[in-house]
């Protein structure tokens, strides 16, 4: 299982930014898909998942701002982040079948 992410960078407090997630060697369309974050001396934690059928599920820190979709035939997930806030700030990673993609940075400023 291949990931890659990509989309983060540096955005004011209350901007937008898509991430994207593209992935390989897998039956993607199958499995559940996920995105976590991290920030520095914390444990990752699940921002939102995505089942097989479409299921979407949420942390509650980001219910109502951040919205997880998939494109199976291009075996992409998105998590598109509205209304971001400076706790928002991490590093966020696409999960698929237990594997971990590079993260990719989100950095936002107050």
């Amino acid at each position: 299982v291949q990931l890659q992410a990509s989309g983060g960078g540096l955005v004011q407090a209350g901007g937008s930014l898509r991430l994207s997630c593209k992935a390989s060697g897998l039956n993607f369309a199958i499995n559940t898909v996920a995105w976590y974050r991290q920030t520095p001396g914390t444990q990752r934690e699940l921002v939102a998942s995505m089942s097989s059928s479409g299921a979407p599920n949420y942390a509650d820190s980001v219910k109502g701002r951040f919205t997880i979709s998939r494109d199976n035939a291009r075996r992409m997930v998105y998590l598109q982040m509205n209304s971001l806030n400076t706790e928002d700030t991490a590093v966020y990673y696409c999960k698929v079948l237990g594997t971990y993609g590079r993260g990719t940075l989100v950095t936002v400023s107050s």
